[in-house]
């Protein structure tokens, strides 16, 4: 009888962070992705759930990250320093930094807000599900690390407060958005600019995740 191989789970928030790794990973029987919401309550009740039907051997909590080091540049990986130290060891030969997350309720959409947060909690990123998560696997012994892409870096703002145009479930809302631009169209091609970086990231991202992963994993 063919026993199934330790299973590793993978968390994002969203499906456009996910996308090029899910890629890589369609045909893997030991890799699973999670897409729990944004914000810390979504991605404590979607790993609840998952915890109720399986138990991990591993958890990597993914996705894109706000700088608050201004060292810190776009598509730049950073994992946390609690890290085990295997994939720490991995991590670091692909180049990927070492540093402190802060997990927030909102997103840090001005450098005025990044320059405070790095200020109070002396943290390198900021991120709104990894922290709730690593928690979650402490509580349960499951091995946990935190692998994140740099998206906007701490001297940039974000074109849009998107804190304002997302629903009650932390999901953008394609109405407040047509509305937000049609009230500042000069605001469209900033836009578009940072929907290019997200995406650059997010391959920047799948490749790390897939180095990560390989043997003993498999993936190609």
């Amino acid at each position: 009888m063919n026993s199934r191989p330790p299973l590793t789970v993978v968390c994002f928030a969203v499906k456009q962070e996910a996308a090029p790794f899910r890629a890589r990973v369609t045909t893997s029987r030991d890799i699973q992705i999670l897409l729990t919401g944004m914000g810390p309550d979504n991605a404590r009740s979607a790993f609840a759930q998952l915890l109720a039907r399986a138990r991990p051997a591993r958890v990597i909590t993914s996705g894109f990250a706000g700088a608050l080091n201004p060292a810190l540049t776009a598509e730049t990986i950073v994992f946390g320093e609690d890290t085990p130290p295997d994939l720490a060891a991995k991590l670091r030969a692909m180049g990927a930094q070492p540093g402190r997350f802060h997990c927030a309720t909102t997103v840090a959409t001005t450098v005025r807000e990044k320059e405070a947060l790095r200020q109070a909690t002396g943290a390198d990123a900021v991120e709104m599900e990894s922290g709730v998560i690593r928690e979650a696997c402490r509580l349960q012994g499951i091995p946990c690390a935190t692998v994140r892409v740099i998206l906007d870096t701490a001297q940039q703002n974000l074109p849009l407060d998107f804190n304002r145009l997302l629903n009650e479930h932390l999901q953008l809302d394609p109405v407040k958005l047509s509305a937000a631009l049609a009230a500042a169209p000069g605001k469209i091609p900033t836009l578009l600019r940072l929907r290019r970086q997200a995406q650059a990231a997010a391959k920047t991202l799948a490749q790390a995740l897939a180095g990560l992963l390989e043997p003993p994993s498999g993936l190609a």
